[in-house]
């Protein structure tokens, strides 16, 4: 079962989010958690990323908050979603261009330490336990960066009058970036919680982020799990 948003909650309570370059009022019924791509192959030791030479704890530092995140969500009764990029096993859903780029044996579809990587149902593709999802909580699985292309997202925001997402997940420039441009032009609210994003390369993560909030927000808003789980507790100004 999906969870729906119960029409006598909507407009009932509303939570000033502090943020970048401004605070957000936010009514927690129209107000989903986008948790982008907290996969074992990108976060864990011995998965993809790590075999690709990349540091994993700079990714794994994004678990705590995103679970903080969680939390305050999943309290104020927030539809979650969570997401996982990954192809078909038999790659019918992975563009040419994608599934060539990259040095040879380390391409998706090829064998990874945890499977094939990129390939849904094998198991560097789940999404690491400590930010398993619960009962009732949609899994987007999506072929590309965006969590909009290709998917069933926009339908299940549309469907429950969802009009604010809050962002989270990997990596800040590419997955989660991507996603937050196509619901900017799709007219939705954007949050991008900083500390509960991440990246391999702290410099784009800071720069992904500075984008965000840039020209009075230009794509939407910058905060954090602290003051989200304040706001959401009615803790904040």
């Amino acid at each position: 079962m999906l969870a729906i948003v119960r029409p006598d909650l909507v407009g009932r309570m509303r939570s000033r989010l502090p943020a970048e370059p401004s605070p957000i009022d936010l009514d927690p019924a129209r107000t989903a958690l986008v948790v982008i791509d907290m996969q074992r192959d990108f976060l864990e030791p011995g998965g993809f990323g790590a075999a690709l030479g990349n540091d994993v704890s700079l990714l794994a530092a994004a678990i705590g908050p995103c679970r903080v995140a969680l939390d305050a969500a999943r309290a104020a009764g927030m539809l979650v979603i969570h997401t996982r990029e990954g192809h078909r096993p038999d790659l019918s859903d992975a563009p040419p261009a994608k599934v060539s780029r990259g040095a040879p044996s380390k391409r998706i579809g090829d064998p990874g330490p945890m499977g094939r990587i990129l390939v849904r149902g094998e198991p560097g593709h789940d999404i690491v336990a400590a930010l398993a999802p619960i009962p009732g909580e949609p899994v987007i699985d999506k072929p590309g960066k965006g969590a909009f292309y290709a998917t069933e997202l926009e339908p299940m925001l549309r469907h429950r009058g969802i009009e604010a997402l809050l962002l989270a997940g990997v990596t800040t420039e590419v997955c989660v970036h991507t996603t937050l441009r196509e619901a900017n032009d799709r007219g939705f609210r954007c949050v991008v919680l900083a500390d509960a994003c991440a990246s391999y390369f702290p410099e784009f993560h800071a720069a992904a982020l500075a984008m965000v909030s840039a020209q009075g927000g230009i794509f939407g808003w910058v905060s954090d799990t602290t003051r989200l789980r304040a706001a959401l507790q009615g803790d904040g100004p």
